[in-house]
């Protein structure tokens, strides 16, 4: 269905406004200290928020350190540079010649802490340490290990997924000062962690063998979520494919004049392309975790690949109590050999016990692709599915009831009484019907689209942006004297001496998890300042040891946003806020581009790179 092109623009606003009017939850922004948000770790650069159980334990992802000492800049502040980006000198990149240096780093948050409510608290995983502990001048101090949380469940049980440590061993190569090669035995695995136990989930395929020679490549595996019975969803290897096999053998063949882990490291790590040549057949899987041990169980294809030399992919990404399995696989739709798809799928048990495999249906033939992203337990599943719309390709959200197969998902209206053109996705169900995401805020055509995380609620037909049932405070007003509300004003002091002031701004742009109570958890933009750097990328610090900040023609701080994890919790007692900024006179000055408002429509580029599909 098309958008209405009837239906104007100030139609549509109208139409907006009488659907937030409704009986939708004021929520509060709970994370704050001093208009602040507490949602990443010390000498990170961002932060988001993935999960949060029935007792209020929140997991997240911190990302980005900078390759500063702590002595050169004020950590309270932060570094942010999101136009220029981060300097050459600064990107994490792969190589065989380089040590590896990880950029991604887990933490946990609760309201019950003992220091103070949802304070970020550093969860090592696989050995790594916490980022402020990094010191560039001592190699050992530097973390190898990137780490990612997924889920949590009510008895604080957590899953996700790791790197392996960096290994080395002596360069015998030309290159001169160069006096190791690095690698490590696997580049991503799932795992499970119960207090401070942590149990790897080791993937069926693991290790290439053929005639006498073998050649150990780690596999691949991915937990994604869990559920009160401690079983886990996510996806492992089974097989490798058929170039992959290829490659290995080159490694291990007389022409190769590396270590064999070296070579094999070579073709495991993604390319200029970000593809990397060694790949599996890679299959939906459902682990059983118990007394600190798990069993696994590989979950079916979505078709039969025969004689097929095709690298077939299913992956499990959430499941409900009764261990149902949302997700997607390949599949030949409609039983067409000749129409190969990834689309939404789940997997039940039958009577035996054993895990069936169900397509999701499309809405109509001209969806491109499909992905289901939970389901709860009434059987409710919510997804996303990518077809052209106005001739552009969009993504929409879906619910699915798999206790009635026979229909197709419903496509609920977001911000209008028909379909929009908004592309939007879900991220989470509760038992309550209540769905959480993100979705497109403006209209525009040929530019990226802002994005804001939206709260929908199936048994009313709710559909909200979440930044219109916030409190003032929440988006980050206060009130003046006179009882008016207005920017909270931030103060700091420069390299110059000088003090400059900026405005307080909080954007939720994401929504991942929601549990039963309505606690929401995921991603806000604040508002920082934008710091000076030369040529070479290095920080410019002033007399007083402190950064200078990067200032308007005016003498005001450049701004931008930057992503933390933001929590969010129903307010029963607040109103949600109406002000509005009308007086663009006295806002920071703003880059244009992916600098400011900008930067919210690349979210999910970078959320791909870390998500759990």
């Amino acid at each position: 269905m098309k958008l209405n092109s009837a239906l104007s623009l100030v139609a549509m606003g109208v139409i907006s406004v009488l659907q937030v009017s409704q009986a939708a939850p004021v929520y509060e922004v709970v994370n704050l200290d001093e208009y602040d948000l507490k949602g990443n770790l010390a000498d990170t650069r961002t932060g988001y928020g993935m999960g949060v159980n029935a007792n209020n334990e929140a997991i997240a992802v911190a990302k980005g350190k900078k390759k500063l000492s702590t002595s050169d800049v004020d950590n309270d502040d932060g570094i942010i540079d999101i136009e220029d980006g981060i300097a050459p000198e600064e990107k994490i990149t792969y190589s065989i010649n380089k040590p590896i240096i990880a950029n991604n780093f887990t933490f946990n948050s609760q309201e019950n802490d003992p220091v103070s409510p949802w304070t970020p608290n550093f969860e090592s995983i696989n050995g790594s340490t916490p980022p402020a502990d990094t010191d560039p001048a001592d190699p050992t101090s530097v973390n190898s290990v990137d780490s990612f949380l997924y889920d949590i469940n009510d008895a604080g049980i957590r899953v996700g997924a790791m790197t392996g440590k960096e290994k080395k061993v002596d360069y015998t190569g030309e290159t001169e000062g160069q006096d190791y090669w690095y690698y490590r035995d696997f580049e991503q695995r799932g795992f499970v962690k119960d207090g401070s136990t942590e149990v790897p989930l080791l993937p069926p395929y693991t290790t290439y063998i053929k005639d006498d020679k073998t050649a150990e490549l780690g596999g691949w595996s991915m937990a994604s979520a869990i559920n009160s019975k401690n079983q886990i969803a996510g996806y492992a290897s089974t097989a490798i494919s058929k170039y992959g096999a290829e490659r290995v053998a080159a490694c291990l063949g007389s022409d190769n004049t590396l270590p064999l882990d070296v070579c094999l490291q070579r073709e495991k790590y993604p390319n200029a392309n970000n593809t990397r040549n060694i790949q599996y057949q890679m299959r939906a899987y459902v682990w059983q975790y118990e007394n600190g041990a798990v069993t696994g169980t590989e979950l079916p294809l979505g078709l039969t690949p025969g004689d097929s030399e095709y690298t077939f992919t299913a992956q499990g990404l959430g499941l409900n109590n009764a261990g149902v399995v949302a997700g997607r696989s390949h599949v030949y739709r409609n039983g067409d050999t000749d129409n190969l798809r990834m689309d939404a799928a789940y997997w039940s048990q039958d009577a035996n016990g054993e895990y069936k495999y169900h397509w999701i249906p499309v809405v109509d033939d001209d969806v491109r692709n499909s992905i289901a992203y939970d389901i709860n337990d009434a059987g409710l599943l919510v997804g996303s599915y990518n077809k052209y719309i106005q001739g552009y390709i969009r993504d929409k959200f879906f619910i699915y009831d798999t206790n009635n197969p026979e229909t197709k998902p419903v496509t609920p209206n977001d911000f209008y009484n028909t379909m929009s053109d908004l592309s939007s996705k879900p991220r989470d169900i509760n038992n309550k019907g209540q769905v959480v995401g993100y979705i497109e805020s403006t209209h525009d055509k040929d530019k990226p689209r802002p994005k804001v995380g939206f709260l929908f609620d199936k048994e009313s037909g709710e559909f909200s942006n979440l930044n219109k049932l916030l409190t003032c405070e929440s988006k980050g007003y206060e009130k003046d004297a006179e009882g008016n509300w207005k920017r909270h004003e931030v103060s700091v002091e420069d390299g110059s001496g000088k003090t400059l002031t900026y405005n307080t701004d909080i954007v939720v742009v994401e929504a991942n998890s929601i549990n039963e109570d309505g606690t929401i958890v995921g991603t806000a933009f604040i508002r920082k300042p934008s710091y000076q750097f030369d040529d070479k990328g290095n920080l410019v610090v002033g007399d007083n040891g402190k950064p200078l900040f990067e200032l308007n023609g005016n003498g005001q701080p450049v701004t931008s946003y930057l992503p933390r994890m933001v929590v969010l919790k129903p307010n029963s007692n607040g109103e949600a806020c109406t002000q509005v900024d009308d007086d663009d006179i006295n806002k920071p000055f703003e880059r244009s581009g992916a600098a400011s408002f900008g930067w919210l429509a690349l979210l999910p580029l970078i959320w791909w790179r870390r998500r759990k599909i």
